[in-house]
């Protein structure tokens, strides 16, 4: 079911553009038999039983992927997929086939509503948590789905802003639950609860997170800033999902904590306290869906208390009122989107006649809103008369909480009159709105909804079997008794409350305008403003921080970060002893060979520091890193010199390509004092860091786990022990690692290609791939007079083309700039070398090698020819963009990790075989090879990306700064010499 409504959420952008609106239609068929799957499994859970089923992910963490279906589970999910059934149904009429970004929002509504079912049938606390933060994502992409509009915007980021803080509170309290018991299955908490002081301090910080996702005093402001989102994601997240998921989590742990004070205290605190001031808030709107925003998050507060009251009568009042909110919350919000699209505004105050002219519309609405404010026999009056009844034998705090929520019910009578009457009925001083009526299949979901709420009550007795399974699982008050959900319960005090919340609602509504005047000057805090102030104030203090700390000095960076190393580890290093006895001693080298490059590094190192060009620098630099990988050789580490010698090879190359860029010579020579002081820092840090080595190595207690690698290297099918530690035992770090790298391969391309690229000819039919125009044709282009400056065209759009000769590309360098040389060696060294990359791609697993070093040594392929025929010959030799390498390469590793799991018994796992090739023979095939192309392929796309950006963009400038020099200097001028760094 779940992965159901992901594939379905890929698909729906294709959809889109092919079917159109009408696409809905075709995505609401998932949701649609997720419902009838879930009534299905009615008899099950009627019979006491439950669904699970589970998948260890991570067992040494006690982590695992679990879902859990019982009587709670199953009516969250026919809310969540039922109720998003219909409102995709309600989308395929509500936006027009022109809608910007359509095929991109039906993707996120439906992935939406698959977070929401994985949410509510998780069964680990930590699963939860990965859902609600998808909910959390998605529900920002949705909101600010007019990404265009500055207020859309900010709605979207200020409810990302809310939920996130109260959700990583969550995760603390969920931590911290989890170690205390155990587990974090959350059946096995509920069934065996512990108990703490810290268990409370949990739970307090697990409330947190539920009511600001359910938007609760004072997490309120986000909700009606998220009115900017249209009208179905209202109807969904708004009334039937995303801010269930708190109430939900509340019904959820309330059976094993019903005694605890916090919890218990602050459901019904905040709760009650949000249902008054929600009511009297949603009074004075005069948007109709500002109107039901508040009135949300009224109904929100009184559900939360409900569910976290801890008593069977309040429990099974709760779950009664959980469903019927979705059926009467959702609709109405589907009616202000009809009214919307069928008058063009939703000011009550300009709205007149619409009774008359959607009569179906109007009939909808007033079963709907019979239903919100409790009138019968709809579901909503079974369930607030149940919910009176809960509190009517209990002390002081019942009596409190009883008090509140009649006021918070009278409000909400007052509210429903409001939209009621400014939706629908004749206003003296405003004439008739022009209104064109609904389609059947745009008001056909609302009505459902609203049917649904009217029958819901008189058949509120069949549903009570259900909705008890849930309740029995919370204890009776003290001196209670076992009550049923039913329409009518006979003349007792809670009727006579609901008469009371009806007379006063009809009050309130008749005094509107009086309640509008005071409202306006009653009040004192603007949660908004406050919420701007905050942010304002945040970003200020950040800025003055930043400003204090960061002098954008990379060695007062670097030498704040040795020195405190130095000092917090150094202290304790000296002050007392490691260990008592005689350490162990010292092994200066395994052979006199190693000293060689260890001298090497040192003097390099020392050399940097004196050196005034930049160039030299580097070279030492470079040269320092060649020793370490000799080092590494000397040691017995082929492989890690192997990898070391080839990205100091790139690195050399891309840093001579930056400082082509830069003065020859540094800005400023360093001063002695500051030499002396960078080499103190240096040396103590070496020897710190040294020291450390050597003590943990000398102070091992257990044997090294470096005992069963040739064991591990064995089952995996290999020889090469670093290959297998790399694709194999270790390939979720591995994946972590190139993860980074096609990030800093992202970050580097934005940061110089600033404007969008577009596909240009070069020499020889060439294609390029560039942000800018070309500086210096040859005389073999077209050239074109733009402004005084000589550019080549670039609107001319070529294929790739296979040439007869090697570095076509080259043409297009002066002649001063070319070495046949350098070309004629670079002919033969290409293909030379990169047989020698797929060479150590192919036997990594068995010798020296792997795809990292086969990538980079196939970008240094790329590398000599760039360097030998330019930029144009790079587009020419690699005329794949960068990206597509690699995000092939990223998603080629990520498919191994979940083939392993689907095919396999987890995630990465490995297995080999052999092949008949018969006249080549049986090669050994491995399941991490595949795993290891895909890093060969990322690791080329980086260079790639590297070269290009770079290499072939710093060359642009240069030739681009040319031209404008030749231009400004006028004809007959000598050419300005360029800048050429060897």
């Amino acid at each position: 079911m779940l992965i159901a409504h992901f594939i379905a959420a890929a698909i729906a952008p294709l959809l889109v553009r092919l079917w159109g609106r009408n696409a809905f239609l075709a995505l609401a068929v998932v949701p649609g038999a997720s419902t009838v799957w879930a009534f299905f499994q009615i008899p099950t859970v009627l019979g006491g039983g439950a669904l699970s089923g589970s998948v260890a992910w991570a067992p040494a963490f006690s982590l695992r992927l679990g879902l859990y279906m019982d009587a709670l589970g199953l009516v969250m999910t026919l809310i969540a997929a039922g109720v998003g059934t219909l409102i995709l149904i309600y989308c395929a009429r509500y936006f027009s086939d022109s809608e910007p970004g359509l095929g991109r929002f039906a993707g996120v509504f439906v992935a939406f509503a698959g977070a929401m079912l994985g949410l509510v049938l998780a069964d680990d606390l930590i699963q939860l948590f990965v859902y609600w933060e998808l909910t959390t994502v998605f529900s920002y992409l949705l909101i600010g789905h007019s990404t265009e509009l500055k207020e859309s915007r900010r709605s979207a980021m200020t409810a990302l802003t809310v939920t996130t803080f109260g959700g990583l509170t969550m995760l603390v309290g969920m931590i911290m639950l989890g170690e205390i018991a155990g587990t974090y299955v959350i059946a096995e908490i509920v069934e065996a609860p512990p108990s703490g002081v810290l268990v409370e301090v949990a739970l307090g910080l697990i409330m947190v997170g539920a009511m600001s996702k359910s938007a609760l005093f004072p997490f309120s402001l986000w909700l009606p800033a998220a009115m900017r989102a249209p009208t179905p994601v209202s109807g969904y997240l708004h009334a039937a999902a995303m801010v269930k998921a708190g109430v939900y989590l509340v019904a959820r742990l309330t059976p094993a904590f019903p005694d605890s004070a916090v919890w218990t205290s602050m459901a019904l605190g905040f709760g009650v306290l949000t249902m008054v001031l929600g009511g009297w808030k949603a009074l004075r709107q005069y948007d109709l869906k500002l109107v039901l925003a508040y009135g949300t998050i009224s109904q929100l507060g009184f559900l939360i208390a409900l569910l976290g009251t801890g008593t069977r009568a309040a429990a099974l009042a709760g779950i009664a009122m959980l469903i019927g909110h979705s059926l009467f919350k959702a609709p109405l919000f589907l009616v202000v989107g009809i009214i919307d699209h069928g008058t063009g505004t939703r000011d009550l105050r300009e709205l007149s006649g619409l009774r008359k002219s959607m009569p179906g519309t109007f009939w909808t609405s007033v079963l709907a809103l019979a239903s919100m404010a409790g009138l019968p026999p709809m579901l909503g009056f079974a369930a607030k008369e149940l919910a009176f009844g809960s509190y009517t034998h209990g002390g002081a705090v019942d009596t409190i909480v009883l008090v509140g929520m009649v006021a918070g019910s009278t409000l909400t009578v007052a509210y429903s009159l409001r939209f009621l009457w400014g939706a629908f009925f004749d206003k003296p001083d405003v004439a008739p709105t022009p209104v064109h009526g609904p389609g059947p299949l745009f008001l056909a979901p609302a009505a459902l909804m609203a049917g649904l709420s009217l029958v819901g009550g008189p058949l509120s007795h069949w549903i009570d079997p259900l909705l008890a399974r849930y309740a029995d699982t919370v204890p009776l008050a003290p001196g209670a008794y076992e009550t049923h959900l039913a329409l009518w319960h006979g003349f007792e005090l809670p009727l006579l409350l609901s008469a009371v919340c009806v007379v006063g609602g009809f009050l309130l509504f008749r005094m509107r305008s009086a309640i509008v005047w005071l409202g306006t000057r009653a009040s004192v805090v603007d949660p908004d403003r406050v919420y701007r102030r905050m942010l304002a104030g945040l970003e200020n203090l950040a800025l003055q921080v930043t400003g204090s700390t960061q002098r954008g000095s990379l060695p007062v960076y670097l030498g704040t970060i040795l020195i405190s190393l130095v000092v917090a580890a150094g202290y304790w290093i000296l002050s007392e002893p490691i260990w008592d006895g005689d350490y162990p001693p010292v092994r200066l080298w395994d052979t006199p060979v190693q000293v060689i490059p260890a001298v090497i590094i040192a003097g390099t190192a020392l050399l940097t520091l004196f050196v005034r060009r930049r160039l030299f620098a580097v070279i030492l630099v470079g040269t320092g890193g060649y020793g370490v990988a000799a080092m590494f050789y000397l040691l017995g580490a082929p492989d890690i010199a192997l990898t070391q010698f080839l990205v100091e090879t790139v690195s050399l190359v891309v840093f001579v390509l930056v400082l082509r860029r830069f003065p020859t010579h540094f800005s400023a020579p360093a001063l002695k004092g500051r030499r002396m002081w960078n080499m103190a820092i240096g040396a103590a840090t070496g020897v710190l860091v040294a020291a450390m080595t050597w003590f943990a190595l000398a102070g091992r207690q257990e044997p090294s786990i470096s005992e069963y690698y040739p064991e591990a290297a064995k089952e995996a099918g290999g020889y090469n022990i670093i290959s297998v530690l790399l694709v194999d035992v270790r390939a979720w770090d591995t994946m972590g690692e190139i993860s980074v790298l096609a990030a800093a391969a992202a970050g580097v391309a934005s940061l110089m290609f600033v404007r969008r690229t577009q596909p240009r000819k070069a020499p020889g039919g060439v294609m390029a791939v560039s942000a800018t125009s070309a500086g210096r044709p040859t005389d073999s282009q077209a050239r074109i007079d733009l402004g005084g400056l000589r550019m080549a065209p670039a609107d001319l759009h070529v294929k790739p083309q296979w040439h007869h000769t090697w570095l076509p590309g080259a043409d297009a360098l002066p002649t001063e700039r070319r070495s046949v040389i350098f070309e004629v060696v670079s002919r033969f060294l290409f293909p030379v070398i990169m047989v020698i990359s797929v060479y150590l791609l192919l036997t990594g697993h068995g010798a020296v090698g792997g795809g990292f070093a086969g990538g980079i040594v196939a970008g240094v392929a790329f590398i000599v020819r760039y360097l030998a025929g330019g930029r144009f010959e790079l587009y020419n030799t690699a005329w794949v963009q960068p990206g597509v390498l690699i995000g092939t390469g990223l998603a080629l590793a990520t498919g191994v990790a979940i083939g392993g799991a689907i095919f396999g018994s987890e995630v990465f796992a490995g297995g080999d075989f052999y092949v008949n090739l018969w006249i080549l023979g049986e090669p050994h095939i491995t399941v991490s090879l595949f795993f290891d192309i895909g890093v060969y392929l990322l690791v080329i796309g980086l260079i790639l990306d590297i070269l290009r950006s770079l290499g072939a963009r710093i060359d642009e400038q240069i030739e681009r700064d040319a031209a404008r020099a030749r231009a400004s200097a006028g004809p007959g001028a000598p050419e300005p010499a360029e800048e050429v760094t060897s």
